[in-house]
């Protein structure tokens, strides 16, 4: 297990954000539990990639033990051209790379999970939905993100989805943070 502070960047290179990146996405699938050893050897060899992660927090033996997992657990995404393709394969650390065909939309599914983590929000794995009200936030740090909202328990969260892996985020939301939109303005 590592330390905090030995952990990979979310995001390289760091301080950019996923939508400047230049060239085209690949979806690394990865070997077992190979997501963060793969962004280290990344970080290496300057190949620009996002690995979303959520802390989770659980108890041993009455120790508390704070773990960051990746969002979306064996997968990590990067971007570049085919010498860096090469390169990722090369890490031997790759089960599949998965084409993703609709680029743009994959960077937008993408850039609403960068911003949430960015503003700071508890985001935490979700079973992937396919129905529900789609909705756009209309105020606050997470303004503008687009997602479905459902009910758990006695709140209300923002399911964030990556279709193209058919898994997804969710983040807590307030109710009149909310206003509902068709389903052709959430592209």
């Amino acid at each position: 297990m590592l330390k905090p502070s030995d952990n990979p960047p979310i995001t390289w290179p760091q301080g950019q954000s996923i939508r400047d990146f230049a060239g085209q996405w690949w979806v690394a699938h990865t070997k077992s539990r190979n997501e963060k050893a793969l962004a280290q050897d990344l970080v290496v060899k300057d190949v620009s990639y996002f690995l979303p992660m959520c802390w989770k927090v659980r108890r041993i033996r009455g120790r508390t033990i704070r773990s960051l997992l990746p969002l979306f657990g064996g997968y990590l995404f990067f971007c570049g051209q085919e010498k860096q393709r090469v390169e990722v394969l090369r890490t031997n650390r790759v089960a599949n790379l998965i084409e993703v065909n609709d680029q743009q939309r994959l960077v937008r599914e993408l850039a609403q999970i960068e911003q949430a983590l960015g503003a700071g929000a508890q985001l935490s794995p979700h079973e992937y939905i396919k129905a529900g009200q789609r909705c756009r936030v209309i105020g606050g740090a997470l303004a503008g993100l687009v997602g479905i909202v459902m009910k758990t328990r006695n709140e209300t969260r923002l399911l964030l989805q990556i279709d193209m892996l058919g898994q997804a985020a969710s983040v807590e939301i307030d109710v009149d943070m909310i206003e509902a939109i068709d389903e052709n303005e959430a592209h």
